[in-house]
């Protein structure tokens, strides 16, 4: 292939890569499920239950903000400044396949370090209020745990492409963008069976009454589950969840151990009816391809912000502070998507348990004792937020039950 084919390829190929990406996004989340009344906290939250959340809100941000600046600035100003090249030298471990995890291990662990006194200060602020209950040791763990595992994966991909780049010095970007994407599949499908196990540990629920109608839910929602998996949260949190993983054989239903013991019957259905409707949507499935897809998009866009560069292992640093300011950058928007696709799970619930009063009583329950942010700031919600706010949620439930003719008063009484 020519000299000027091969220039054009990559661009080319970005420029395709991009427009699925937009296709996809645009035509399969769901933008529109129902008329929503504008969210109002002061209907449903008290005045104390508001207050609580802000001041919560006030203690634990700065601690958490200052924490995750840190972690983005700690990789990029060492990535894009004489410091990587530096740091990789530094190392003087001559084989570079050995000298470039070293590399990646250590700038995590830099991370790490210089942001455990705030993430300390964070942990504190939620044990303050009660939302934490993880002792200290096991906490320290995890963030081993946790720096152990992302430093592995990040591994893994900077050798993968440092050595395709080697390899292939003008066309590496196209066996790279498929393996990453491949990657992204092989990641979401073994999640729930490598990496969850290293946080919790996870029973079968027991046979019985509540077992018996979540299967039966399941069966009347047409999702085929096999089993309802309990997880021990409450050796770290008080906090009320529950979440799909995994797609295809490796697909699991989990509910916290403290949703069932805290939550109403009624409302724990209304959580897993949630659940099921990211089942029955496949959005594990759905989100892993165009994660796939964006990977691929990424390695692209890395060949033509680099080019060959990306074979030069004293580049390791920058390699990773291109990732880091890709995936911040991308959050927006992934953001978006998920709020979308978790309204569309809230809509499910309602659509299948038909009960908008348990609905909104359980939003509240939820937010309140997860202390959740009901009304974030513009830039927060667009940056952090995954899930629509709880007045959001709220509204959700009211707009449905008015569809329906029927009428949810507000929670608080004026």
């Amino acid at each position: 292939m020519s000299e000027r084919a091969a220039k054009l390829a990559p661009a080319g190929a970005a420029l395709v890569l991009a427009a699925a990406l937009v296709v996809v996004i645009i035509t399969t989340t769901p933008w529109h499920l129902i008329d929503l009344p504008k969210p109002d906290a002061a209907l449903d939250f008290t005045t104390a239950e508001i207050d609580q959340q802000n001041q919560f809100r006030h203690e634990l941000l700065p601690w958490s903000t200052t924490s995750w600046v840190l972690s983005l600035l700690v990789p990029l100003t060492i990535g894009f400044s004489p410091l990587g090249r530096r740091l990789y030298a530094v190392t003087r471990i001559r084989r570079w396949y050995l000298a470039v995890p070293v590399v990646v291990l250590a700038l995590g662990l830099i991370a790490s370090v210089i942001t455990l006194p705030t993430d300390a200060m964070a942990e504190r602020v939620t044990r303050k209020y009660g939302l934490s209950t993880e002792a200290w040791d096991l906490w320290l763990r995890d963030r081993l745990v946790n720096w152990l595992l992302l430093s592995l994966a990040l591994v893994a991909i900077s050798l993968g492409l440092i050595a395709l780049a080697k390899r292939w010095k003008t066309w590496w970007w196209a066996p790279a963008a498929i393996a990453c994407a491949v990657l992204v599949l092989g990641v979401s499908f073994a999640y729930p069976v490598i990496v969850e196990p290293r946080f919790n540990d996870f029973t079968s629920m027991p046979a019985g009454a509540q077992r018996d109608e979540f299967m039966q839910l399941a069966k009347q929602d047409g999702v085929p589950v096999k089993d309802v998996l309990v997880a021990d949260a409450s050796k770290r949190t008080t906090t009320l969840n529950a979440y799909v993983s995994g797609f295809g054989s490796t697909r699991r239903l989990v509910v916290y151990d403290t949703l069932l013991k805290d939550a109403t019957s009624a409302q724990v259905r209304l959580v897993v009816a949630h659940e099921l409707g990211h089942a029955a949507e496949d959005d594990v499935l759905h989100g892993t391809l165009v994660g796939a897809l964006g990977s691929a998009f990424a390695i692209v866009l890395l060949r033509l912000l680099l080019g060959a560069r990306v074979s030069d292992p004293r580049g390791t640093a920058l390699l990773l502070a291109l990732i880091v300011a890709g995936t911040t950058l991308a959050s927006p928007v992934q953001n978006l998507v998920s709020r979308r696709i978790e309204a569309r799970a809230d809509y499910h619930s309602l659509q299948l348990t038909k009960d908008p009063t348990d609905f909104v009583e359980m939003q509240h329950e939820l937010s309140v004792k997860n202390i959740s942010g009901l009304e974030p700031s513009r830039w927060r919600y667009w940056l952090f937020a995954n899930h629509p706010t709880p007045p959001e949620r709220i509204a959700m439930g009211r707009a449905w039950a008015a569809e329906h003719g029927e009428t949810v008063p507000p929670l608080v009484e004026k």
